[in-house]
């Protein structure tokens, strides 16, 4: 059987079944498992599936092009939100030096923060409102003010990240793949995000279930780049590429 011709086999089986096999594969096409396995290497770098530990399975992804501003983002799955944050936040010690990203999940970290030794800085203008108001001592980033989700980026901005390290930073997603990693929309809040986690010791990103098989323009983080706090994760492959904790 030609490699195209078997390809076309290996999708069809997969559209039929939703969830398949090597040993299954190679039932079907007559090939054997080497064969099959790089059949499966090709068809993932083309994008046409997902390979997993022992087979593959559909691409479930979705692709989206915008972002809701912080008003909106402050009504979705707020309950899932604060679970996550609450839990965020009990990773901070009194000796950490904490980078807060501006997105909707971490800026709720501020509430649950004990650590009141912990030194915070941050890109985000709802932390810098509410972290002073706890008592915690907060440095914030100068550059451009981005208007929907009140974050600061720009050349200024990583500028400012050049100065730090951190022993933690923890980011927000809008998209979470297994091919195009984290993402969010905007590619300059993206350098920004990237930079925060190449000076820190320990990334995570926080983000509820809905984030998970969505992409958006801009990738920051492959996803063996930092480990997740979720409130539930359907998706089991995604535990192949890294730490998950559900809360």
């Amino acid at each position: 059987m030609l490699a195209e011709v078997r390809m076309e086999a290996i999708l069809a089986e997969l559209e039929k079944e939703q969830a398949v096999s090597v040993a299954q594969l190679c039932q079907v096409t007559g090939a054997s498992e080497a064969t099959i396995r790089r059949d499966l290497n090709e068809l993932a770098r083309r994008g046409k599936l997902n390979k997993v530990h022992g087979g593959a399975l559909p691409v479930r992804e979705e692709f989206h092009s915008e972002e809701p501003d912080m008003d909106t983002k402050r009504q979705l799955h707020t309950p899932e939100k604060m679970r996550i944050a609450r839990y965020a936040a009990g990773l901070i010690t009194d000796d950490d030096v904490v980078y807060l990203d501006a997105g909707s999940t971490v800026m709720h970290m501020s509430d649950y923060i004990q650590a009141t030794r912990a030194t915070f800085v941050t890109n985000s203008v709802e932390c810098v409102q509410r972290l002073p108001r706890r008592g915690l001592r907060s440095y914030v980033l100068g550059g451009v003010l981005k208007p929907g989700t009140l974050a600061i980026i720009g050349g200024e901005a990583m500028e400012g990240l050049k100065k730090y390290h951190f022993t933690k930073a923890f980011l927000g997603a809008n998209g979470i793949a297994p091919g195009p990693g984290f993402t969010t929309p905007d590619p300059e809040e993206a350098m920004v995000k990237a930079m925060a986690a190449a000076h820190a010791r320990e990334t995570w990103v926080l983000a509820d279930s809905s984030k998970f098989g969505a992409i958006t323009a801009a990738t920051f983080l492959s996803l063996d780049g930092a480990r997740i706090v979720t409130d539930q994760l359907d998706d089991r492959r995604y535990l192949e590429y890294t730490d998950i904790k559900e809360v």
